[in-house]
Formats: C-alpha cells, structure tokens, sequence
C-alpha cells in the first residue's frame, strides 16, 4: 500500500491542477480592474437586475423536479426489486435514454408538442393545459424535462442504495409487525435510504441549477439562462456568479459527503 502513496498523490496533484487552475483564473479575472485589485464584481450580484428571481426560480424548480422524481422512482424502484427483478435491465435501459438524447433533439420534440397541441386541439382542455404548463412564473413544462434528463443519475443512486440493504426483510418485517405497504416504505425503507436520496436530490439540483438549453430554448429565463444573459454585457458579474455557484455546489457536495459519513456511522452502531 505504501508503493502507491506517490501515484496517489500524482493524481491528487494533477486533478487540483485540472481543476484549480481554471478556477484561480476565473477569480483573478473578476477582480483585475484597470487600477488594481477590485470586488466589486462580487458585491453587485444581489442588486443585479434579474439575480434573485432567475436564482428563486431555479430553487422552486430544483424542488418541484426532486419531489416529483423522487416520487415517481422510489416507489418504483422498490416494487422493481420485490416483485420484478427480471425487469431491471428494461427500466435500467429505459432510465438511461436521456443520456443518448441530445438536448436539442429533446427540446425540440417538447417544443413541436407544444406548438402541435395550441393549433390543433385548440378549444379542448388540452389547450389551457399547454398554455398552464408554460406559465412564465412557474414554467412547469421545465419540471418535466428535468425529470427525464435526471432519470438516469436518480435511478443510479437508488439502484446503489437499495442494493446496499435487503429490502425484502424489510419490507416483510414491518408487514408482520401490522404496516400496511405504504407505512413500510415510509418506515421502514426510505430510513436506510437515506444517503441514496440524499444523492439524488443532490445531483437533480445540481442538474436544474446549471442547465441551460432547454429553458433558453423554451424561452424561460432560469438562473443559467440569467448568467448567460448577464455575461453578454457584464462578463466580470457573469464569472464571479459562475464562481460563487460552483463554490456553493462544492460545499453542497462537502455536507451531503458528510451527512451520509454520519448516516452510515449511526447504521453500523444500530
């Protein structure tokens, strides 16, 4: 083990290299002002125009897509597991799709839908559900795209959680202790899935957080849409935003890290 310390500490170094450098760089170029050294770039972006609402709404749709994946594939998961294990390669195949679909393949069938519908079906109530899903202020038609595009990371922090316990035992210990199915999931599953949804919800916010063409091409206006538009005009702001966002990801990262170090510590002591 001691022969491997140097090419682990190889692989260390070049990855901050990898990493750092780009970062370091994105810093100094906020800062370097005609004069000197300047934060101004970084005390601007509360009261810049649009940073709050692009930033809230990515927030609401960030929550909105969690709750809504996670409903969706827990319960399925589970029911995959307990009574059809032979389809797990046909959901594993079916969660994986959005990873060979190009976003713009995939934005443009969603916009050829929207448009198809408003022309032909225009007085049923198809038409004023097109038009709710679009709704500037909560653009619910987003929420659905991020469902698909985090189909596959969800399903893979699921399928390792659920694959790290016995779910069967569980599920019929609590049976037997008078839980009805939905109490069992509730109680008895998702506690030891902790770290399972803790990943997935991470990596859905992190996927609604820096998306960006599907809501351009929609014509929304979420918080990577809002960097974009910033940076046409303000390039300084767009990067400190830029750099603030992958430090906020990155201490994210750090406290989901430990919490599921704190959540598997307290199953080995149960």
């Amino acid at each position: 083990m001691a022969r491997l310390n140097p090419w682990r500490w190889a692989v260390l170094a070049c990855a901050a290299v990898y990493f750092l450098v780009p970062l370091a760089a994105s810093v100094i170029f906020t800062v370097d002002v005609p004069g000197g050294v300047s934060f101004d770039a970084y005390r601007q972006i509360v009261s810049a125009d649009g940073f709050t609402s692009s930033l809230v709404l990515s927030l609401e749709l960030a929550a909105a897509t969690i709750a809504v994946v996670l409903l969706l594939m827990v319960p399925a998961m589970v029911a995959l597991r307990l009574g059809a294990p032979r389809l797990r390669p046909v959901v594993e195949v079916v969660c994986s799709l959005p990873l060979v679909v190009p976003p713009i393949a995939f934005v443009a069938g969603i916009s050829t839908i929207l448009k198809w519908g408003p022309e032909h079906l225009s007085r049923t109530p198809l038409f004023e559900t097109f038009v709710a899903i679009q709704n500037p202020d909560f653009p619910f038609v987003l929420v659905l795209a991020y469902v698909v595009m985090a189909l596959p990371f969800v399903y893979r922090a699921l399928d390792a959680g659920l694959r790290a316990m016995d779910v069967r035992t569980l599920v019929e210990a609590a049976r037997s202790c008078g839980a009805n199915w939905p109490q069992a999931l509730v109680q008895a599953v998702l506690p030891n899935l902790r770290g399972a949804l803790l990943n997935a919800s991470f990596l859905t916010l992190a996927l609604v957080l820096g998306e960006f063409t599907v809501a351009q091409l929609l014509g929304f206006r979420p918080f990577a849409v809002w960097i974009y538009t910033v940076g046409s005009s303000q390039a300084q702001l767009s990067v400190a935003v830029s750099v603030l966002s992958l430090l906020v990801t990155w201490a994210l990262l750090l406290a989901l890290a430990g919490l599921g170090g704190r959540s598997r510590t307290a199953a080995s002591r149960g």
